[in-house]
């Protein structure tokens, strides 16, 4: 199983909106800041983290990201999977067929 770094920044990233955080929204900048990783990256991430449902947003002076639900009912399983696709075994066994092209003899 390969994780990537999309993967790894996204599980720092929501770690570091729920330990200071503590349920008020965090700024992208500040997490930025923090965790050492490109501002812009971040935002790329967190599109995939709202997008399914592990962060939400809040616009305006006082705003930022906070979690969707509680930390304890998001796993690092739930993170990998939003940021990085399905995790397989095996890169044979994904869905995506241009990942699944030089795995033919395996099955031979």
């Amino acid at each position: 199983m390969r994780i990537t770094t999309t993967s790894r920044y996204g599980v720092r990233a929501i770690f570091d909106v729920a330990y200071p955080g503590g349920g008020r929204p965090t700024e992208i900048k500040d997490i930025s800041r923090r965790q050492k990783i490109s501002q812009r990256y971040l935002e790329q991430i967190f599109n995939k983290l709202l997008k399914e449902g592990l962060l939400k947003s809040r616009r305006g002076p006082r705003g930022g990201y906070m979690l969707s639900r509680d930390p304890a009912e998001i796993s690092v399983g739930d993170v990998i999977t939003a940021a990085q696709g399905p995790v397989v075994p095996v890169s044979c066994l994904s869905d995506d067929e241009s990942k699944r092209q030089f795995c033919d003899f395996i099955f031979i």
